[in-house]
């Protein structure tokens, strides 16, 4: 028996039986009580360039987000797009803005509130892509980025996606057995949950079914929870403060200019 919700908490309801129907409410507790997943979101984090919208183009198996090679040409803002995927309503939120480091501060906080209302009532699985093959020190930022972002927690409910499939000549596995210590550490952060993409085989939908199996493997391992959006508004709460902090240093700065020029002024006279 499901247990009750807490009271002020909206909750997540899937029919079991019936029309084929979904119940969905924001909820800030991340609670999902469901005895099926008919619902999947899915946020894709990483740094420019490591095939995010082609995942979100594979995983839809349409070309749903714009993937160009110049980057220049690519949409900075965060995208949601969504389709019914083997018996699921999968949504697929894509944040090429989050990572950007081109972007100014007051641009990044905007995409933050943006994928906050396009993940709402938060993220089932949020999939850290990153290109197989050699970890870059642009990837570990993003990294760093992820957790600035989403917190600590957040890793709970992550799962690497590595793209490029068809440049690792080897076994996968023995790829892996090979890599880095830092990547080693965040294989061992998300608990060794990953998947394998080739998106220039975007028809194959038999890696698209072992994704989301893996991620509703993953989401009951977390006790039916979503990961709740509170720290997404934690951190729009904290960048506005971090604003206020540097508009008020600047004004500081101002008036002690414009005291010094008052003082000379008041010498000259």
């Amino acid at each position: 028996m499901a247990a009750a919700p807490i009271p002020g908490e909206w909750t997540e309801t899937v029919r079991t039986s019936g029309p084929p129907e979904i119940l969905l409410s924001l909820c800030l507790g991340g609670s999902c009580l469901c005895g099926e997943m008919s619902d999947i979101r899915l946020v894709l984090v990483g740094k420019t360039g490591v095939g995010k919208s082609s995942s979100g183009n594979t995983i839809l198996g349409r070309s749903a987000f714009r993937a160009d090679v110049s980057q220049s040409s690519v949409s900075k803002e965060c995208c949601k797009q969504q389709d019914k995927l083997f018996s699921r309503m999968v949504s697929v939120i894509d944040t090429p803005g989050l990572f950007d480091t081109s972007l100014p501060e007051p641009a990044v906080k905007r995409e933050i509130s943006k994928c906050i209302n396009m993940s709402a009532p938060g993220p089932h699985a949020i999939l850290l892509v990153i290109k197989a093959g050699r970890f870059t020190e642009e990837e570990r930022d993003a990294v760093k980025k992820v957790e600035e972002i989403f917190g600590e927690d957040a890793w709970r409910y992550t799962m690497v996606l590595f793209t490029h499939r068809d440049e690792v000549r080897s076994d996968f596995h023995q790829m892996l057995e090979q890599v880095g210590p830092e990547l080693k550490e965040i294989l061992k952060k998300v608990g060794n949950r990953y998947h394998v993409f080739n998106n220039l085989k975007a028809d194959d939908r038999g890696q698209v079914l072992d994704l989301l199996e893996k991620v509703e493997k993953m989401v009951a391992g977390n006790g039916g929870q979503f990961y709740s959006n509170y720290t997404y508004q934690q951190v729009v709460e904290m960048l506005d403060q971090r604003e206020s902090q540097i508009r008020e240093f600047y004004q500081k700065k101002l008036e002690q200019k414009i005291k010094i020029i008052l003082q000379k002024n008041v010498v000259k006279v």
